[in-house]
């Protein structure tokens, strides 16, 4: 989707480049414009807040070149493991070395969120889900790696590909967010069990982001 600032064709600017962000909006029927931000996402500590504050220079980012009025989105997903953050792998041996310590153990995936009007005050929030880890052996990891699902992704792994690469409907994300437990299907190889959002953990928590855009006038659907 692209830009037309004459004629708005949609309700909303998605500041981000995420597959999974779009697909789960766009599956909800929004209609929105896509502006890649283009931002600096090295932060100098541990401090899991940063997601909510590169979720905002994502939007600061996207705010400077849109229109006065024009409603955005920006958002951020971090992982975090004792203390320290696990950001998106740099090559295929930094994706293997986070795999290896997340194995078996439960790790923490906050979501930072943006919105608001060009010119206009932004709200914020944060959400964080509890990620429970299957063990996984050196060879199940080189193999997941080797097929590049890690490589753009927090922590070097996408939940969904515990239902063997097909993306979850959005009725069955929000189901599990309202339900806070999700627990993947026999055979996943993945993950265990996810407390919290599931939407979270995929890269946007729907639920008070439908709410947010709510509170800026956007009609957006309640119940699927």
């Amino acid at each position: 989707m692209t830009a037309d600032r004459s004629t708005p064709r949609h309700e909303f600017v998605l500041a981000s480049g995420s597959p999974r962000r779009r697909r789960m909006l766009a599956d909800l029927g929004l209609r929105f414009t896509v502006d890649v931000p283009d931002v600096d996402e090295d932060w100098p500590d541990d401090d899991p807040d940063q997601a909510v504050a590169l979720a905002r220079r994502k939007l600061g980012c996207v705010a400077a070149r849109r229109s006065p009025g024009e409603l955005l989105l920006a958002a951020d997903t971090i992982v975090h493991l004792d203390g320290r953050v696990l950001g998106k792998p740099t090559d295929e041996a930094a994706a293997r070395a986070m795999l290896a310590r997340l194995s078996g153990r439960e790790h923490t995936v906050t979501g930072g969120v943006a919105v608001g009007v060009v010119g206009a005050e932004m709200r914020t929030l944060r959400v964080d889900s509890r990620v429970r880890m299957q063990r996984l052996d050196a060879e199940t990891i080189a193999e997941y790696v080797a097929g590049g699902s890690p490589m753009d992704k927090a922590g070097a792994y996408a939940v969904q590909d515990d239902l063997g690469g097909r993306f979850p409907a959005v009725e069955t994300i929000l189901a599990r967010d309202r339900d806070g437990h999700y627990e993947p299907p026999p055979g996943a190889f993945l993950v265990a069990g996810v407390t919290g959002s599931l939407s979270n953990v995929i890269g946007l928590p729907l639920d008070p982001v439908l709410e947010l855009l709510r509170r800026q006038g956007l009609e957006v659907p309640r119940e699927r």
